[in-house]
């Protein structure tokens, strides 16, 4: 026995409502019980017990836990919180006794019993001190995508399960992110949740299920719900997109442009995962393309990273056909990437109706910067060093300006396979505004498998070193660069306030 008491205590799943959907485990479990515990409302009805009821004989012992309060306010000293740990210290304490009475305790839980259950309160307060058997049940999920009759996960879908009890912005940003998703805990929350819908874009394909396989079952579409009918046991679904099959209505079609921060997934935003995955095309680098996982309803339209403006047209070519288009950018695609290429392209006359979005992603500067320290604490400039779309006489007076007013500079494009001498002719210019131990932050590969990010000082700055994937931050004179943990490494940051500023006031 391990040492703990002789009572044993079941956490008893019981499926969604409906009796014939309790497990064999299940119905043993209740009808050989000495004690049935069930939580209730202070009206006294129990969901739970009424159905196991057919399994409870007269002779068990019943222990109803009955909530001091549900919703409403109270004036316990530890608030609507304190007022439940309260409560819940009284029932574990209640099932307690009969466990150490050498009673076997069955306690009953609508669905599974650790899944949004009441259940889990007791577990946590008893699992450790008796023998213990936790009997899993269908939960409301399964039982609201059986209802529907629509998968709720193909494939490489991921689901997401969502409490309506979330802050609305809060909502919005995860069913946005969802490929599938289930919001529960409705009821007061679904003029919220509905709202994340519609603001997330996945009100159109959003299902409704109330009180799967009990009485007074309902299911639908959900933008068709009237608020003031819903009762608490109901979900808000959004099933598969596998089989999607887009309509190709030229009202429909926009175009969003979305970074993907310097290496894809772990960079992306919320808003940017919902964007890539409700597109019906991608557009993009085929570099960039790959960051974004495959989705069997979408079309891939990938090339090389010198069509830029190809790439504009063939994206809004798609949405006057009334697709929805992601074009896949890196980085932030505002930032020397192809936020601009597509309004270019969109300017055309032909193209003014057509809505155009740009998403922001984390550009390789603040990633860059983030990793050594916080070298973009003050003013700073940013500068991209190819001169395949400018000449170099612009950079070189860029770079002379941004120098002299002893601005931080990150640099961009700094070098490739074509373009070899340009980091070396940067060195030099800016040696003749800044000091030889001037920090610089060589990153490469930020966020990849091969990430590197070092601080040399600017006279040390090895242009042999440096590629397309590498990007610098050159310091201003009040950049400082200290070792610091126990692995010595060197981290960069520039002050906030600048010599001779005037106090706060």
């Amino acid at each position: 026995m391990s040492g703990k008491a002789t009572g044993r205590l079941y956490g008893v799943g019981l499926g969604p409502g409906d009796p014939e959907l309790m497990t064999v485990a299940a119905v043993k479990a209740v009808a050989g019980a000495d004690v049935i515990a069930y939580h209730c409302a202070r009206h006294g009805r129990s969901i739970a017990r009424s159905i196991a009821a057919e399994h409870i004989r007269e002779d068990q012992i019943e222990e109803r836990l009955m909530y001091p309060l549900t919703v409403e306010t109270t004036d316990h000293p530890g608030g609507y919180r304190g007022a439940l740990d309260d409560f819940y210290a009284e029932a574990a304490a209640t099932l307690a006794a009969h466990l150490d009475a050498g009673r076997t305790v069955a306690v009953l839980a609508e669905g599974d019993p650790l899944f949004y259950g009441s259940y889990q309160h007791m577990h946590k307060r008893l699992a450790d001190r008796y023998e213990t058997t936790v009997i899993p049940g269908v939960t409301s999920i399964s039982a609201a995508a059986a209802r529907l009759g629509e998968p709720l996960c193909e494939d490489t879908e991921t689901l997401t399960v969502i409490p309506g009890t979330l802050p609305e912005d809060e909502l919005t940003a995860r069913i946005a992110a969802a490929d599938s998703a289930v919001v529960m805990k409705l009821g007061r929350t679904f003029p919220k949740v509905r709202t994340a819908l519609e603001r997330s874009g996945r009100l159109e394909g959003a299902r409704y299920v109330e009180r799967a396989f009990m009485a007074g079952e309902r299911t639908g579409a959900l933008a068709n719900v009237d608020p003031a009918s819903v009762p608490y046991f109901s979900v808000a679904v959004l099933p598969s997109r596998i089989d999607a099959e887009p309509a190709e209505d030229p009202a429909r079609g926009e175009v969003v442009v979305v970074g993907t921060g310097p290496a894809g997934a772990p960079w992306l935003t919320p808003e940017s995962r919902g964007a890539l995955a409700a597109a019906d095309d991608l557009v993009g680098y085929t570099t960039y393309l790959d960051r974004v996982p495959s989705r069997p309803w979408q079309r891939r339209h990938g090339s090389d990273n010198k069509v830029e403006s190809e790439r504009a047209e063939m994206a809004l070519d798609l949405a006057l056909r009334g697709r929805r288009v992601a074009v896949v950018s890196g980085g932030d695609p505002g930032v020397f990437a192809m936020a601009t290429a597509v309004l270019e392209v969109a300017a055309e006359e032909r193209y003014a109706d057509i809505d155009v979005r740009v998403l922001p992603g984390v550009t390789a500067a603040n990633a860059a910067a983030a990793k050594a320290g916080a070298p973009l604490g003050h003013d700073y400039a940013t500068i991209s060093l190819s001169d395949r779309l400018k000449p170099w006489e612009v950079i070189a007076e860029r770079l002379h300006a941004a120098a002299a007013a002893d601005l931080v500079i990150s640099l961009y494009n700094p070098g490739s396979r074509s373009r070899t001498w340009q980091v070396a002719k940067a060195r030099e210019l800016l040696l003749e505004h800044r000091a030889p131990d001037t920090p610089v932050v060589v990153a490469r590969d930020v966020g990849g498998p091969q990430e590197q990010v070092r601080v040399v000082r600017l006279t040390d700055l090895d242009p042999a070193e440096v590629d397309m994937r590498t990007l610098l931050i050159v310091g201003s004179s009040q950049t400082r660069a200290v070792p610091r943990g126990a692995d010595g490494r060197t981290v960069a940051w520039t002050p906030r306030r600048y010599p001779q500023a005037p106090a706060d006031r």
